[in-house]
């Protein structure tokens, strides 16, 4: 089974929203902060290689020399589930022998940036987490609604609450 940087990220936002991706329900390219993160997106950094998506299973915002990964984000709204996600990147790389030095979550708008690492903890967290991720996507139902304070802003709020 592929783990995907937005399953990753599913995982820390809302497990129903990963459970509903994970089965086809997409309905982000809809969403007008889907496409204000986009317009976001390709309207920052210019110059640099951005939307690097190896093996289909991870998209990478942007890089450096193949040794600091970018991940560009609108607001810190969501900023543990953009670290898990920064990280979880990290971590595909070197298990595929890329020498990775670290990574950095952008906000252009806010004009800061974090500096994300991984190490041997973090490491064992994400697998447990990755395990995690795999049973709540072979379940046969989804997961229950839970009210969240970002719920209003997410693609799947109509799926969930209407």
């Amino acid at each position: 089974m592929k783990i995907t940087g937005n399953m990753i990220n599913y995982y820390f936002v809302c497990q129903r929203k990963l459970w509903l991706f994970s089965h086809g329900l997409q309905y982000e390219e809809e969403n007008e902060n889907v496409q204000l993160g986009k317009l976001l997106d390709t309207s920052s950094y210019k110059g640099k290689r951005k939307q690097i998506m190896l093996d289909g299973t991870i998209n990478i915002d942007f890089l450096e020399d193949w040794k600091v990964l970018h991940e560009v984000k609108k607001t810190r709204a969501i900023e543990p589930a953009a670290i898990w996600q920064l990280r979880y990147y990290l971590y595909y790389l070197q298990k595929r022998g890329v020498s990775v030095e670290k990574g950095y979550i952008d906000y252009p708008k806010l004009r800061e940036r974090i500096e994300v690492t991984l190490d041997e903890k973090e490491i064992n967290e994400l697998e447990r987490i990755i395990e995690s991720i795999k049973m709540i996507v072979t379940q046969n139902d989804s997961p229950k609604v839970e009210k969240k304070k970002i719920c209003p802003k997410c693609a799947y709020y109509d799926y969930c609450f209407i």
